[in-house]
């Protein structure tokens, strides 16, 4: 895998471009200096879902990255290329590596935490910590009522796609959240600026999703994560969310594991708790830091 930057990420708020194959172009913005903090987008959204708990961790003294996995937000869409979450999780590897990026804390927002799960066990240099919204070791980067509506990608496309994916996404919003009130047009706009430049792209690459396989599940090699990872839950009823089966599987093999349970908050955390994250992000930091310590007495003490 090769890398080549369009932009060098220097001043707050920059957006760049990295090249991680041919056609592979991934988004990245970054903001604020300090210790390493990486939000990884969900297929839902893109970086603007997370631009409240952005903010104000970067104002807390961190340096954040949103980095939009292939296929998603304002990343590029190419045909042919491997979706799959170990795929991902690569990519994301390549783009840290190239950005000299190592002990950072992942934020990751419903599947793509799968994708901070793996890369946790491939690349544990890379990752000091995990704070998941809603998201478990998933198998899959869609559900099986997504992969249904993607075998008929053409019909939607055909029949008006934009207005579709638009009316589907406010839909999902509304149903995930405690309090829909967020869920406004404007946030819709930023929700799908990317997936709406080239409806056709999308669709593509959403198909490209739904039939993407694992090369090996991630569920077994949990026990692997060896840095803390906190999940965070909304306790109000809504649609979607962390999967039981999943949530017993973290239980089952991760050790360093807190759930935490939101209240008054859906799915969608970063909207309805974005001060949440930060609380969380601080708490696996200290935990982090303690477990370093730890290690290194242990080792000196020759246990």
């Amino acid at each position: 895998m090769w890398i080549c930057f369009a932009l060098t990420l220097t001043a707050p708020g920059d957006r760049a471009q990295a090249t991680v194959a041919p056609g592979e172009i991934l988004t990245i913005t970054s903001t604020g200096s300090g210790p390493d903090v990486v939000f990884v987008p969900s297929l839902c959204g893109s970086t603007y879902g997370f631009r409240e708990p952005m903010r104000a961790v970067a104002e807390a003294g961190y340096h954040v990255l949103a980095i939009e996995p292939l296929g998603f937000g304002h990343s590029s869409r190419p045909v042919g290329s491997d979706y799959s979450l170990t795929a991902q999780s690569r990519r994301l590897a390549a783009v840290l590596d190239q950005l000299g990026t190592k002990d950072a804390i992942l934020v990751a927002q419903g599947v793509t935490a799968s994708i901070a799960f793996r890369l946790a066990v491939a690349r544990p240099d890379l990752v000091r910590g995990i704070v998941s919204l809603e998201g478990g070791p998933a198998e899959s980067g869609t559900t099986p009522a997504f992969r249904r509506a993607m075998s008929l990608a053409k019909v939607i496309a055909f029949i008006g796609g934009r207005k579709i994916l638009r009316s589907k996404l406010q839909d999902r919003l509304r149903a995930s959240s405690a309090d829909p009130a967020w869920v406004t047009d404007e946030v819709l706009n930023g929700y799908t600026a990317g997936a709406l430049e080239d409806i056709s792209a999308t669709l593509n690459a959403f198909h490209a999703m739904a039939c993407a396989t694992e090369p090996e599940p991630i569920a077994p090699r949990l026990p692997e994560v060896g840095c803390p990872v906190e999940v965070l839950v909304g306790a109000a009823p809504h649609e979607g969310g962390l999967p039981p089966s999943e949530l017993k599987a973290l239980r089952e093999g991760v050790h360093q594991l807190r759930v935490i349970t939101i209240p008054n908050c859906g799915h969608f955390i970063a909207e309805e708790r974005p001060d949440a994250i930060l609380v969380s992000i601080r708490r696996v930091t200290r935990q982090s830091i303690a477990s370093t310590a730890s290690a290194v007495l242990d080792q000196s003490e020759g246990r």
